[in-house]
């Protein structure tokens, strides 16, 4: 698999984008249309986001049709969309150029000097949005593309003026080797995926290849078995970070300044580098602010500037987000979907001082459900209710597998399994109460559940 190819769009005038409205392509759209690129694109649902792109000038098409690809030079489509999509077809018969969209945020990664690649299994989010928060508070005017929405842009990314990009760096089917990282991230390597790539070695090549096509420094978690085990063998400037190993950048005198808040120092070897108050809940986070800090200092950021930013970020959309509170009852939503995450996130949650812990989880994909069954059984407990509801299959059908959300619902001690959100919503709103925490759990659609409890 090739980083990126640099004529891409030497003789493209005209983009068409299938799947417009959505948060991965829209800070894609807003980059482009930046360079005086002309687009235009296809959804299927109105929105805010094809609001802001309309207003951009962007010309959008409702529904998916074999015309509105006409005239253009460079298709892009989204991996949610089907191949016998009609504007795919009829891009073949024109013999339109069509690309995925990690191909295309390959190319725009090169057109920065400093293009910052985030990639792990777990944080790869927060971490992108805590580094662009970082950049865009110190003047920096990056742009980027995030996984979750950054409540200081109010975006998941943003086109800039300036000499870098972040990039959240997905390993998903390996699309992160689409890109062209000056710096790259590597915050962790763990047990995910594994019905694409097979086994754990296979994965841990992909992290591998992505590193190499670093051009300028990586920085590596040195507390990550798995990560450690890659940069050992890597002929790339690499700078570390930890809490419990020696490395570049550690922290030390980790308080928890309220429940589930946590400050440190940071050290730049045996130098203070700076002290910092987290915003956001969570000793996971440590981690994310201890690579934020080491990008910082390669971007000649002052040290003072770089915990600034780290102190006034609160979290990426979907990131441990209280959306509200009924009846006394606080409600938050978290994109958590694998067993380390859940693991992390429900530890974070007891700490709050909450009277009590519900957990919320919707499985996403019967692969994953199925392969970390028994992870998935041990974590949720953590919580004192859990609540499971039916497996989200995303790309898979149920019939091709032998497991159901009533399997995992069945290892958990008094575990409910409910099948609709109006359920959801009717067994919380009558159980919980004041003074309880209700964590929405999962990355597929389970946030809507939480509006709902709202309503």
């Amino acid at each position: 698999m090739t980083n990126f190819n640099s004529s891409l769009l030497e003789n493209a005038r005209r983009l068409h984008f299938i799947g417009v409205g959505g948060s991965g392509m829209y800070p894609l759209v807003q980059i482009l249309a930046a360079r005086d690129f002309a687009i235009s694109g296809s959804d299927v649902n109105e929105g805010s986001i094809i609001d802001a792109e309309r207003a951009m000038g962007v010309r959008v098409f409702m529904g998916h049709d074999a015309a509105n690809v006409e005239g253009a030079d460079l298709v892009i489509y989204s991996a949610a969309i089907p191949q016998d999509n009609p504007e795919l077809v009829a891009a073949r018969e024109l013999g339109i150029p069509a690309i995925e969209r990690s191909v295309l945020l390959g190319y725009v990664t090169s057109l920065y000097p400093n293009s910052i690649c985030v990639a792990g299994t777990h944080g790869k989010t927060t971490t992108t949005a805590m580094i662009t928060q970082v950049l865009e508070m110190a003047g920096r005017d990056p742009a980027a593309v995030i996984g979750g929405k950054l409540p200081l842009i109010n975006s998941y990314g943003k086109n800039g003026s300036g000499r870098e990009i972040v990039v959240e760096a997905c390993e998903y089917a390996r699309t992160f080797l689409h890109l062209a990282p000056a710096i790259s991230v590597l915050l962790n390597i763990d047990a995910d995926h594994l019905e694409y790539y097979g086994s754990m070695e296979n994965l841990k090549e992909a992290f591998h290849r992505f590193c190499l096509l670093t051009t300028h420094t990586i920085i590596a978690n040195a507390d990550d078995a798995n990560t450690f085990s890659i940069i050992n063998s890597l002929d790339r400037h690499v700078r570390t970070f930890a809490i419990n190993t020696a490395a570049d950048y550690t922290a030390v005198n980790i308080q928890e300044y309220k429940p589930g808040f946590y400050s440190f120092d940071v050290m730049e070897l045996t130098r203070p580098f700076a002290h910092i108050r987290l915003g956001l809940p969570g000793y996971h986070h440590i981690y994310n602010a201890l690579a934020a800090c080491a990008v910082a200092r390669l971007c000649k950021i002052p040290s003072a500037q770089a915990a600034e930013g780290i102190e006034a970020f609160t979290g990426a959309g979907r990131r441990f987000e209280v959306m509200g509170e009924v009846n006394g009852v606080t409600i938050a939503d978290d994109y958590a979907h694998h067993p380390t995450e859940l693991e992390a996130t429900l530890h974070t949650a007891k700490q709050m001082g909450f009277n009590q812990v519900w957990a919320v989880f919707q499985p996403y994909t019967y692969s994953r459900t199925e392969m970390l069954l028994d992870d998935f059984a041990r974590v949720l407990p953590i919580a004192d209710h859990v609540v499971v509801t039916k497996i989200m299959g995303g790309r898979e059908k149920a019939e091709d597998y032998h497991i159901t959300a009533e399997d995992l619902a069945a290892k958990i001690p008094d575990c409910v399994c409910v099948q609709t959100f109006e359920e959801v919503r009717d067994y919380i709103l009558a159980n919980a109460k004041p003074g309880d925490l209700v964590l929405t759990l999962g990355c597929g659609d389970l946030y809507k559940a939480a509006k709902l409890m709202l309503q």
